[in-house]
């Protein structure tokens, strides 16, 4: 017989077990997940409480969702900040409420970790009722492939889309080859950045996380929480999440270091699968044109050509992109709420914001980057 569990910590599953059905994908797993959780980033302190929804057969895991109790809406990349604004100012309370979703991390995939549609559906109705039971506000659940957007559009609830932009590797033989097939003031401009970073004396290199050594992830995390720091950021990742990633799934991560007269100045970080790059944090100790997008695209870029890699997923919004060779794509998550006249007029706005992201990504693909017959 089947059986629901609430986890609140991952330490409790055996990492063989929760591996099982997180299927290979590193921000899924395990090792990374526990990082988030051990190194302090996602704790009640900063409003993440494990609430990890399992479904077990006979003392054998069959499927999990990553749930948290929520009481902020910091780190999810999925901006609810409006709702929660006009919660208050009807003297309601949007906080505590559950979120499915990776932490800080905007990267589309499974949330419904089960092999069966039926083990995913029965996931989503015990979180669904799990909500009610605890008197939430609501349900979220963010970043979801097709899949698992389907089925939570068949269970209810509300679907919203945004969009990100990412860059396809079409079996460029290098960058040049990348280069040659963009509008020809596109190619100039990127020249010309690179060009000026070069001529600033900057050289740069990527480092596999299986050569990176705990220097590097500590300059690294140095230059991220500088750079959070002067652009008044809320909390987010710390020095030891990024090492303990660097030594428990270091197979799955990239960094990307820039020196000047031998000095590191920058740096990037990028998660890798077989078929993906995810472009994730940066941060840099010195302002150079040009550096952030050497640094966190280019490089990316060469490095996803040189090893085959299929595509490359820049981080969250950024129209900037658009003139560097990524394309738009649209992005799901998806939301109940407990409240009947709050979930209608949230309904109603979702479906103007679907037609205005509708329109949005139709414009962003008028201005392709990519040559046409009269931008050669």
């Amino acid at each position: 017989m089947n059986q629901f569990k609430i986890i609140e910590s991952l330490a409790d599953i055996s990492t063989t077990d929760w591996d099982a059905i997180a299927q290979g994908d590193p921000l899924l797993s395990h090792a990374f997940l526990c990082a988030l959780q051990q190194s302090g980033c996602a704790t009640p302190e900063f409003g993440w409480q494990q609430q990890f929804l399992t479904l077990w057969q006979e003392g054998r895991l069959l499927g999990a969702m990553p749930l948290y109790l929520k009481m902020n809406s910091f780190g999810e990349h999925v901006f609810d900040f409006a709702w929660a604004d006009a919660y208050r100012r009807h003297g309601l309370h949007y906080y505590p409420k559950l979120v499915c979703t990776v932490p800080f991390t905007p990267v589309t995939g499974r949330r419904l970790l089960a092999q069966s549609d039926e083990a995913r559906r029965s996931l989503l109705t015990a979180a669904l009722n799990y909500a009610k039971q605890i008197g939430v506000s609501s349900l979220h659940a963010l970043f979801l492939n097709e899949a698992d957007a389907a089925i939570a559009e068949e269970q209810g609830m509300m679907l919203r889309q945004d969009v990100q932009f990412h860059w396809k590797n079409e079996g460029y033989r290098d960058f040049d080859d990348f280069l040659s097939t963009l509008s020809r003031d596109k190619r100039k401009r990127i020249r010309q950045e690179r060009r000026r970073v070069m001529d600033a004396g900057i050289e740069l290199q990527c480092v596999p996380g299986i050569s990176a050594t705990a220097e590097d992830w500590s300059f690294f995390a140095s230059c991220y929480l500088h750079t959070l720091a002067l652009h008044s950021s809320p909390h987010q990742l710390n020095e030891d999440f990024f090492q303990r990633i660097g030594a428990s799934i270091p197979q799955h991560t990239l960094l990307v270091i820039a020196r000047r007269e031998g000095r590191p100045i920058a740096s990037a970080l990028n998660y890798i699968t077989d078929d993906a790059m995810y472009g994730r944090s940066w941060g840099t100790f010195e302002f150079h044109s040009g550096l952030h997008f050497e640094t966190c695209y280019y490089q990316a870029i060469e490095y996803c050509i040189a090893q085959g890699i299929s595509t490359f997923e820049g981080g969250a919004q950024g129209e900037h992109k658009l003139a560097r060779g990524f394309l738009p794509v649209t992005t799901r998550s998806a939301h109940w709420l407990a409240h009947p006249q709050f979930a209608r007029a949230v309904e109603d706005y979702l479906v103007r914001e679907a037609d205005a992201v509708a329109e949005y990504v139709d414009s962003l693909n008028e201005r392709s980057p990519f040559k046409t017959s009269d931008s050669a």
